[in-house]
């Protein structure tokens, strides 16, 4: 039972501001603070420091500022960025990672992707580990039908139920010595990851049980930390909680070395990411990272969701940097891996969408477009109203309006931190922008706007970037947006509610008295939590849920007992079972709480549809893990009522705001002075201590017997959009196209089957218009950019009035706009009143298509129908129906060719299911599309739509001619004036640009004259892969966020010798031009400008398969240097983006043992900048499998600029049992047989500057 007589603190330690909200003896029964939470000069710890000014005010007495008695504190519950903090700004504890010899380096790989494909400098976040020690140890996952006769090593059975095979036994002595001599050079934390240690942990036990005797303060095992499949991502964890325990720690001894007891009396508790509490102890690094945000979510599902009406809520979370948002419909939603601060976590975690748009995000006029961020002035200097010589930004933008009210906002700004927000700096800095976009709207022809309404302009372009990730944790979950309650909090969120919900269709908002400080009162309404499991590798059987009953019931006992051992009765505690399951051969595990029917099987294929629109029955089900979630109900906050109103509301004072339909008389209310029963009509302003919240025009207020504000959303004055060009309306539709582009991929992920579409996201989407010009093409893979658009207007011309609606098309032709036959594009036309009015499209890598060598990658591929299935144009769809038994004719037709003379059989496609399954995830991402699109037109009208469609491509036209000019002036060309290029390919082929670039209008020819013959073999491009590169390379110079359509291509002409290798004939084998030829012309384009080294110039296709199965990867390598800045290690670069496997994923799904994967060190390019050094990778195989290699950069090596070295040529090698090396060249296959291996060496990246030492500084 709680005591009245005692204080409650509930405190949000965030990075700016910690906020506490505190239950106190007598009335109100509360008190409120908000302090910096860094401010040395004035206290050492802001939490302390807040309730030690409250109990000195509710007390009457003085309180020390040093150790305080805290007998009088019942509680303190506390979410905390200190973690987070720690892990942005790399300042943890010293560390070292231990991992299984050949894997010193996959923490660094990781999955091998960089952050931002334009970015030609790649950043990847630091390494938290200094030091890294291989330990000689090996397990091998045993497939369920494999003889252990023939296997070496001991045979040992894991906790999921897999044999493994302990190929080499941990080497105790060599691991002793190496942690002594880590340890000697003082590092005190070790985090251990070792392969498969998720199913088998003895050897990091072991290795654990030597560190702790050892010395090492902070011992953190993998396969205690996470459990689970993936080594990187359960790695990262690992580290993370290595890394950050320790700095953990250390807060905690200082908070409660503050109190004269340190609180033994007292209860502490901290909240975790998945929204329970836990004790010190407990609180651990990798489960702190969304502390603060997860508060919040709380706060909210506790106070908004009513449990009979069950009416789910979305929380929208506005801060000053971010907005965070999630949605609870009676269960908190988790999720399981996330990346965080480039780290990737596996843990329980809330699934909290943040999008980098909040009240600090600046505001910029560009190309003619209003854009909102992502730059944010942050909490120094802040907005320009904070007096600190800041930017202009959205409170800026919200100042100016009058949404805010700087008498009624708190006095906290300027250098003594004593002054109100500055209304006036504001004003002059939203004058002088405007000026610039007056400037503008005169030479375009178009009216001139007031301050006003470029302020109100920039809040809606605000509103429609914080609206993406709700549509995407709601319309793409399959939940209906519109019957939701938005729950609207932070210190930004009250003064955007009306207009986000009005934009998303919502017409209830829920706003808490206290949402200013939401994560801190969420806080005090938490339980304490605490989870077990078990990694598992069953298949979901009755058997299999008799047996895994015992399991359930002794991981119930365990995380009882520990709630029990913190002084919960058993009656206050009660467990929940959860099943981690999965369809197997696919990647999407869903957790899936206890039925009350127990039907697993039937709670799993339910979420499985709503999720993804269709089901996989036949498919067995698998469990990947069992779960326990134990919950002590400890006593929360008390919810205060407010007093029933009597009277009308006073009104506190009046101001003069702007709206959408202009300038209006708004009175302002005192939410204190409100009570249970008052109703506001919109425009009004509830001030609160914690917030402003802002009542819009045609919306009406509700004070609830809490003291809440419920708001309904009236339609409000909508202005018509006409189809003369808007710049706020440009902007706002340059978001909408790419949001259909974007969402369309999140659909083609989350319903595809293959690890290649699913995973290591090789495809793209994109949306078009009528006749075929790109609108907008999602970031996904640049060979794709720009590429689709031959392939829509081919199906145009073949099929323009053949085409009813339900109809969708089929092709991967490169006569057809196709880039190589793996890629197969899905085309379907959007119609509306039986006339065509856009087209989308999606694109996907499918792993196998048939062709001379499982994967459908041959490196030696003559001909195109040797390549695999070709496909012109296909109805995939017809009139509604999937025409599946015509599209498996097509893909098994490969296999009824004749081979040519001396030429090896041809096979039909090896993974039929896979296809189907795969094709029919592109038409859903289409669908997806077909309804986003229409819904827009339904809302702004097509002629609207489609005038913007053409002002979105005029925009990207203009910023490519401006940055064509500059760049011109950049390089002292002439007005008119030549620039080229020549590289070659390893046979020799040379490609050749010559570059023209006409300042006078902003244009460019791309002239290839010179460029070798078409080849006999596959490094042949079709033309439409020479467009993707030069899009490409044009977004990189840009250097800016760009809508990616065909308005950038109209000023740029392109010449290509016919018969060339850039223009073959349509029977042409293309395989090697999509992944390796697009590379080198991207390194020749960039070449011409001078503004980067080469980059590994590869993409390093690795394939092996058999007549059951194919497997295909890239490998990345090294990144040029330029400039100013080193080239990255072991990154993907340019024209490929895609992931890899998970190294105990392709394990446990293929006959193969990665035996290494590691950093080719010393192979970038040596300069006064280095090229990053490519990575190792080799693959010892299992059973007879057809292996084959195709690559480039084997022998031109990756060219340095300004005086920088080249960087090492890659190597393949095909290593015998007896450990004789064969090289393998650039493109070869072999039948490999059991015990022989691959070994991979990819290419490194070019120096730029004459190097100025004899060592490497990179």
């Amino acid at each position: 039972m709680s005591n009245p007589a005692k204080f409650r603190f509930s405190v949000d330690r965030g990075g700016t501001f910690t906020d506490i909200y505190a239950e106190v003896p007598g009335e109100p029964g509360f008190r409120i603070i908000k302090l910096l939470s860094e401010d040395p000069r004035n206290y050492p710890d802001a939490p302390r420091e807040g309730i030690r000014r409250i109990l000195e005010e509710v007390t009457g007495k003085p309180v020390p500022k040093a150790q305080f008695d805290a007998g009088q504190i019942e509680w303190i519950r506390m979410g905390t960025t200190v973690a987070t903090n720690a892990l942005l700004e790399r300042k943890g504890a010293p560390s070292a990672l231990v991992v299984t010899r050949g894997f010193g380096d996959i923490l660094q790989i990781g999955n091998q992707n960089r952050p931002k494909i334009f970015d030609l400098e790649i950043k990847k976040p630091e390494l938290l580990y200094q030091k890294v020690i291989e330990a000689d140890e090996r397990l091998r996952i045993l497939r369920e039908d494999e003889n252990t006769t023939a296997v070496d090593g001991k045979i040992v059975k894991g906790i999921t139920g897999d044999r493994l095979a302990v190929i080499r036994p941990l080497d105790i002595a060599a691991i002793k010595s190496d942690l002594k001599a880590v340890y000697d050079l003082g590092l005190r934390s070790l985090a251990v990851v070792l392969m498969h240690a998720y199913a088998w942990p003895d050897h990091e036990r072991a290795i654990g049980r030597l560190a702790l005797e050892i010395g090492f303060t902070q011992v953190s095992l993998s396969s205690q930390v996470m459990p689970r499949v993936k080594l990187v991502a359960r790695g990262d964890t690992t580290m993370v909680d290595a890394y950050l325990n320790p700095h953990i720690r250390t807060y905690l001894d200082s908070f409660k070395r503050g109190f004269k007891d340190e609180l033994a009396q007292t209860g502490l508790l901290f909240m975790q990411s998945d929204g329970g509490l836990a004790g010190a102890d407990g609180f651990t690094g990798s489960r702190a990272i969304l502390s603060g945000p997860a508060g919040g979510v709380v706060g909210y599902a506790m106070t908004t969701f009513d449990a009979e009406r069950k009416q789910p809520v979305i929380g929208f979370d506005m801060g000053g940097t971010s907005t965070d948002v999630s949605r609870f419909g009676g269960e908190y939603e988790l999720v399981f891996e996330t990346e965080i601060a480039g780290v990737r976590i596996q843990a329980p975690q809330l699934h909290i969408k943040t999008v980098a748009a909040g009240g600090g995000s600046r505001l910029f006029f560009d190309n003619g477009m209003f854009i909102v961020g992502p730059e944010s002035a942050g909490a120094h200097p802040g907005p320009v109203c904070y007096r600190k010589d800041g930017y202009l930004t959205v409170t800026d933008a919200n100042l100016v309006l009058g949404h805010i009210q700087p008498r009624y906002f708190p006095h906290i700004f300027g250098p003594s931190e004593d002054q109100p927000l500055d209304v006036e700096a504001a004003r002059k800095a939203m004058a002088d922008l405007t000026e610039e976009i007056n400037a503008y709207c005169a030479a375009a022809g178009l009216p001139s706007m007031t301050m006003e309404e470029a302020a109100l302009g920039f809040i809606r372009v605000a509103n429609e970037v914080m609206v993406r990730p709700i549509r995407e944790i709601s319309v793409m979950r399959g939940f209906d947006i519109k019957a939701h309650v938005l729950a609207t909090f932070g210190g930004a969120g009250p003064q955007h509610a009306c207009a986000v919900a009005r934009v998303l269709g919502i017409s209830q908002i829920f706003i808490h008295r206290f949402s200013g400080i939401m994560s801190a009162y969420g806080m005090g309404m938490a339980d304490v939590v605490t989870e077990r499991q078990q990694p598992s590798s069953a298949v979901l059987c009755p058997q299999a849920l008799k047996d895994i009953e015992t399991i359930f019931e002794r991981l119930e006992e365990k995380a009882s007992r520990e709630l029990q051992d913190q002084g919960f009765s058993p009656k206050a505690v009660d467990t929940t079972r959860f099943l981690n399951l999965r369809y197997h051969g696919t990647d999407t595990a869903i957790m899936i709480c206890r039925p009350e029917d127990n039907d697993y099987a039937g709670a799993f294929r339910g979420v499985y549809r709503r999720e993804f629109g269709f089901d996989l029955f036949g498919r067995q089900i698998l469990i990947d893990d069992i779960r326990i979630r134990a919950r002590g109900k400890a006593a929360g906050l008390r919810r205060i009522n407010a007093p029933k109103a009597r009277e009308k509301p006073p009104v506190l004072d009046t101001a003069q705001c702007y709206f959408e339909d202009g300038r209006h008389k708004t009175l302002i209310y005192d939410l204190e002075k409100l009570a249970a029963g008052h109703c506001i009509a919109g425009p009004a302003i509830l001030i609160h201590q914690t917030s402003t919240i802002l009542i819009e025009p045609d919306c009406t207020a509700a004070i609830t017997q809490n003291g809440d504000v419920e708001i309904k959303v009236g339609a409000g004055t909508h202005t018509p959009i006409g189809t003369k060009l808007d710049p706020v309306q440009l902007s706002i539709f340059s978001n909408l196209f790419m949001s259909i582009a974007e969402q369309m991929g999140r659909m083609l992920q989350k319903t595809a089957i293959s690890t290649n579409i699913k995973e290591r996201l090789d495809f793209s989407c994109a949306l078009f218009g009528p006749h075929g010009e790109l609108v907008a093409n999602a970031p996904h893979l640049p060979v794709h950019l720009g590429s689709m658009s031959d392939a829509v207007r081919a199906q145009i011309q073949r099929r323009g009035s053949d085409l009813t609606p339900g109809d969708v098309l089929v092709s991967n032709h490169p006569a057809a706009g196709g880039s190589h036959l793996p890629d197969i594009t899905v085309i379907t036309p959007v119609f509306k009143d039986d006339q065509v009015i856009f087209w989308v499209a999606a694109r996907g890598h499918h792993t196998d298509i048939g062709g001379i060598t499982p994967g459908s990658m041959p490196p030696n591929s003559r001909s195109l129908e040797e390549e695999g299935a070709c496909i012109t144009s296909f109805k995939l769809v017809e009139n509604g129906l999937f025409q599946e038994e015509g599209i498996s004719e097509l893909l098994r037709a490969p296999g009824k060719l004749t081979p040519a003379p001396g030429r090896p059989a041809i096979s039909g496609t090896r993974l039929l299911a896979d296809n189907i399954s795969d094709l029919k995830a592109q038409i859903a991402a289409n669908q997806k599309g077909i309804e986003l699109v229409l819904e827009m037109v339904d809302h702004y009208g097509f002629d609207v739509v489609q005038a913007y469609m053409k002002y979105v491509q005029d925009a990207a036209e203009e910023a490519v001619r401006q940055r064509l000019k500059t760049l011109s002036t950049s390089k002292g060309m002439a007005e008119r004036d030549t620039i080229r290029a020549k590289d070659y390919l390893d046979d020799g082929s040379p490609i050749v640009l010559a570059l023209t670039i006409d300042r006078k209008d902003g244009s460019a020819l791309f002239d290839f004259q010179g460029t070798g013959s078409q080849i006999w073999g596959n490094c042949n491009a079709p033309k439409a892969v020479t467009k993707s590169a030069i899009l490409y390379c044009l977004r990189c110079l840009i250097e800016k966020d760009l809508p990616l359509n065909h308005g950038c291509l109209i000023p740029i002409t392109v010449k290509i010798p016919k018969g060339s290798l850039l223009d073959p004939s349509s029977e042409a084998a293309v395989v090697g031009g999509n992944v390796l030829t697009s590379q080198r012309i991207t390194d020749v384009v960039l070449k011409a400008f001078g503004v980067v080294a080469a980059s590994q110039g590869c993409m390093n296709n690795f394939t092996f398969g058999n007549d059951r199965f194919g497997y295909y990867e890239t490998i990345a390598g090294g990144a040029g240097a330029g400039p100013t800045w080193h080239g990255q290690t072991g990154v993907q670069t340019h024209m490929t983006n895609t992931r890899i496997t998970d190294p105990e994923i392709m394990e446990r799904r293929y006959p193969v043992l990665l035996r290494e994967f590691s950093i080719r060190r010393g192979s970038g390019g040596r300069g006064r900048f280095n090229g990053g050094d490519g990575l190792v990778r080799e693959v010892e195989f299992l059973e007879p499998l057809n292996v084959a290699i195709l690559s480039e950069r084997r022998v031109f090596a990756p060219y340095g600029l300004e005086g920088g070295e080249s960087g090492k040529k890659g190597v393949n090698l095909f290593i015998r049992k007896d450990g004789a090396s064969i090289s393998m060249g650039a493109k070869n296959e072999i039948l490999a047989q059991p015990g022989e291996r691959f070994r991979i060496m990819s290419p490194g990246g070019g120096g730029f500057g004459t190097p100025t030492t004899d060592e490497k500084t990179n």
